[in-house]
């Protein structure tokens, strides 16, 4: 059940991971990964990664796995705590839904946003302001106005239960909102669905690093 995560700790997606571990108490290892020196590029990393990305998981009988979201639907079926992923047909068509929207809709924009304040600082280029206040700004404000009108109406993106579709969102959330984009104080259920899945002991425990 245990795991090898190939990562960088403080990445959101090596976090994203190590959030459905914590909260299906399923133990890994962190396996810091050197991206500044190149080594996930490097020939031996392809071999486990073929696209060079962080993270990659291992386990003991030889068990590989990439890309974030794919491996937390894995390890929410390990372990044991909430249940993740609802099993009703029509409950998981809804989660579907929601997963859906926080790869289609939320990523992409609070994703754009850190990419300009985080990532381009991070590798020693000058963020694009005039991009960020004319449009992708606004195109994040416009997909949380969606989330507001969906919130009114249950607790949390596929219902009443919280699902990985909704904790998939903190390692982007947390950057964004911590740079003060999203004006959550205007946008009453988002602000309470932040709170409430913000304040989980799982992300309490990886939201500084895996």
């Amino acid at each position: 059940m245990a795991f090898k995560l190939y990562g960088v700790g403080i990445f959101s997606c090596t976090r994203r991971v190590a959030l459905i571990a914590k909260e299906r108490g399923v133990p890994y290892e962190l396996i810091p990964v050197g991206v500044k020196e190149g080594e996930h590029k490097s020939a031996a990393y392809l071999e486990h990664q073929p696209f060079g990305q962080v993270p990659y998981i291992l386990q003991e009988d030889g068990f590989e796995l990439y890309e974030s979201r794919a491996i937390g639907r894995y390890v929410a079926t390990l372990g044991s705590g909430p249940e993740l992923i609802p099993s009703d047909p029509k409950a998981r068509a809804k989660f579907e839904q929601a997963a859906s929207i926080e790869y289609s809709q939320f990523d992409p924009a609070a994703g754009a946003i850190i990419n300009e304040r985080i990532f381009k600082p991070f590798w020693g280029k000058t963020p694009d302001q005039e991009r960020l206040d004319s449009e992708l700004v606004p195109s994040f404000e416009a997909k949380l106005d969606a989330y507001e009108a969906i919130l009114s109406k249950q607790k949390y993106l596929a219902g009443d239960e919280v699902t990985l579709a909704d904790l998939y969102h903190l390692p982007y959330g947390a950057q964004v909102f911590s740079l003060g984009y999203g004006n959550l104080g205007k946008r009453p259920n988002v602000q309470r669905w932040w709170d409430d899945i913000s304040s989980r002991p799982s992300w309490e425990a990886v939201k500084d690093s895996a």
